[in-house]
């Protein structure tokens, strides 16, 4: 990813809202931190919003303590890993919505400590931070609206999976060349790690050195959305990642330097920028003090 600095530094939301409860939002993985945040930052700023989670009954009870705040909240149960879950979700989506402005790809896992980095459960991580979200967008498409507002997919995602982190030369220029990179590449290299992991060669082959199932995992969503991003170019649909930081969520052990809250106040501003100021194929990252570096997918 080549690194660049962006008007967007900063967000603020803007002035005349182009939104309104008529606005549907799904965000994943939301029963508890960033996601949680997200869900009632979107819905305190007038959306109707899907939370969704793998487990049923932390779902209902988080989606039901923001329906006591008075806020337009949905609940239905979603596990990203399980094809058969998503099939499902979408179904009930399109039997209860008109249509979807909105997608906040959050659900995702680690199994390692701060300073571990064991592979021990890259395949499901991988299935979980790669294939949900490239699943789950592919059952949404045909139910994202279209309209002048532009719809969006906003991809949480994280620096531990830009491209400067691998150290494979020959697989890092493929991945940066926008205009050659294909979804084939991405699953060639995803196969490639998870042998590498099988055959315990993957300390060798210059994969990302620090959570390295993880960073795959992730880099693997950057480059997806990089194709994403290409492929609706100008057909009203944007589909950017974020990087909230290092944010003080139960993956990180509740260490952090970024509340969910906070981190949540940048992603509602990023996934409502008005059409006319939206980018796509932008990879938006928090700096350590505020949100203004960013460099292009």
């Amino acid at each position: 990813m080549a690194s660049i600095l962006s008007q967007y530094s900063s967000p603020a939301l803007p002035k005349t809202r182009w939104w309104s409860e008529e606005t549907v939002a799904i965000v994943t993985g939301a029963n508890k931190g960033i996601g949680f945040a997200l869900v009632k930052r979107l819905a305190e700023l007038g959306l109707t919003v899907v939370l969704t989670a793998r487990d049923n009954a932390r779902g209902l009870e988080a989606a039901e303590r923001l329906r006591r705040l008075g806020l337009r909240v949905w609940f239905h149960r979603l596990d990203v890993s399980d094809r058969h879950s998503i099939g499902d979700f979408a179904s009930w989506f399109r039997c209860t919505f008109s249509a979807l402005d909105i997608l906040v790809n959050n659900a995702a896992v680690s199994f390692n400590e701060i300073e571990q980095n064991s592979v021990e459960h890259a395949e499901t991580v991988i299935a979980t931070n790669y294939y949900g979200p490239k699943l789950l967008i592919a059952a949404l498409l045909p139910m994202f609206r279209c309209s002048s507002s532009t719809a969006r997919i906003l991809n949480i995602s994280s620096r531990l999976g830009q491209f400067n982190k691998l150290q494979n030369p020959k697989l890092r220029e493929e991945l940066e060349d926008e205009e050659k990179l294909r979804e084939e590449k991405i699953e060639e290299m995803v196969k490639s790690f998870l042998g590498d992991v099988k055959n315990g060669s993957w300390k060798a082959n210059g994969w990302p050195e620090v959570w390295t199932d993880y960073a795959v995992s992730k880099l693997a969503l950057n480059a997806y959305s990089k194709v994403l991003a290409r492929r609706y170019r100008g057909r009203g649909l944007s589909v950017n990642c974020f990087c909230p930081g290092f944010t003080q969520t139960s993956m990180t052990g509740g260490k952090g330097k970024h509340t969910p809250e906070a981190a949540a106040e940048i992603g509602a501003k990023l996934a409502l920028l008005p059409a006319d100021q939206l980018p796509s194929g932008i990879f938006f990252a928090s700096s350590t003090t505020s949100a203004s570096a960013f460099s292009k997918l």
